[in-house]
């Protein structure tokens, strides 16, 4: 009886050893693979601080080239705004002396 509890002591350890390094194994490569999402994630991570920087770059120059282009506008409708009142002196100027005339 005693060599028979022996024996399965002897095949039990052998199992739970198999078994044991099954799972350190199966530990080994779910970390690797975790090892790996990590840094897939990262790289991912990086490439979207990168493109938000130059979005954010490409936004401050839009907004600098459209008040530049504001001020293009007001300095346009300020010129146009002076040759519709010289042209309007020059028309009344013109009528007076035609009534001169």
């Amino acid at each position: 009886m005693d060599s028979i509890i022996a024996e399965v002591k002897v095949q039990y350890e052998v199992i739970a050893n198999r078994s044991l390094a099954e799972a350190k194994s199966m530990d080994q490569i779910k970390y690797k693979e975790l090892q790996m999402l990590a840094g897939k994630c990262w790289d991912d991570l990086r490439h979207a601080k990168t493109e938000i920087s130059e979005m954010n770059h490409n936004i401050s120059w839009f907004q600098a080239e459209t008040e530049g282009l504001k001020g293009q506008r007001a300095s346009l409708e300020a010129a146009i705004a002076d040759a519709e009142q010289r042209g309007e002196l020059a028309i009344k100027d013109a009528n007076a002396k035609m009534s001169e005339l």
